[in-house]
């Protein structure tokens, strides 16, 4: 059982979350790449491992809770425990809009993938974490999901109608809280990371930061030290309001 420590980054194939498995990759850790295309995640496994990082790839599709429990069975044959689990998968539903206006399919693609498939690779994985000495976990959220600063007629947030996407991140919020709750006689951390708006495919190509600068939060959570904080939300200038 190898002793450097192993990550796992869903929706790692692209965007934010490659640039997580790359950066972390950089710490010496061991990256599993995490996406709902096994080909293109080991096509950044190969990636990383012309830059010198241990990586493989598994299967993890955020509407298909089996492939949670199948990786984590993957993960636990192969490394015996999880380190960090950082849970980047998620999406913008096409059709995304104002309350009046927003398809409640929409709503239910946005809370499937955004929340449901979270909670369930978090439960998948939560065996192998427990077994880790100090575990993080690092939920991928967004100043969108404040309720301060959406329900600020000031704020540009509250300009932003992507309802699916910003209700099912505020449900992220929740989640992240409650598992903080859970988990804090354990050592695991749990936090939630805002990127900013970063130029990705869902982004937008003309966002103002790159995957890099946004990856860098979500890995500055999961290397927190023992004493850290856990159940709050936080971009790169500090901690965010809920």
């Amino acid at each position: 059982m190898t002793q450097q420590k192993i990550v796992l980054v869903t929706g790692a194939t692209k965007g934010i979350g490659r640039e997580i498995a790359r950066q972390s990759g950089a710490l010496g850790w061991t990256v599993v790449v995490g996406g709902r295309d096994l080909g293109r995640a080991e096509a950044v496994v190969k990636e990383l491992a012309a830059d010198g990082v241990e990586a493989a790839a598994v299967r993890v599709e955020a509407t298909d809770e089996r492939s949670a429990q199948e990786a984590a069975g993957w993960i636990e044959r192969t490394y015996g425990r999880l380190d960090v689990l950082v849970n980047n998968a998620a999406i913008i539903a096409d059709g995304d809009a104002a309350v009046s206006a927003v398809p409640v399919e929409t709503l239910r693609a946005s809370f499937e993938t955004n929340v449901l498939g979270l909670v369930a690779t978090t439960q998948a994985m939560l065996p192998l974490l427990r077994k880790a000495g100090a575990a993080r976990i690092v939920n991928l959220s967004t100043e969108l999901s404040s309720l301060e600063r959406v329900g600020d007629p000031g704020s540009p947030m509250s300009t932003v109608l992507t309802t699916g996407y910003n209700a099912s991140k505020a449900a992220v919020n929740m989640v992240t809280v409650m598992l903080a709750n859970e988990l804090r006689a354990t050592g695991i951390l749990v936090n939630a990371a805002d990127p900013g708006n970063c130029a990705t495919d869902m982004g937008g190509w003309d966002a103002p930061r790159t995957p890099a600068e946004g990856a860098a939060v979500a890995v500055r959570l999961a290397t927190l030290p023992a004493d850290a904080h856990t159940g709050e939300l936080h971009a790169e200038e500090g901690r965010l309001p809920w």
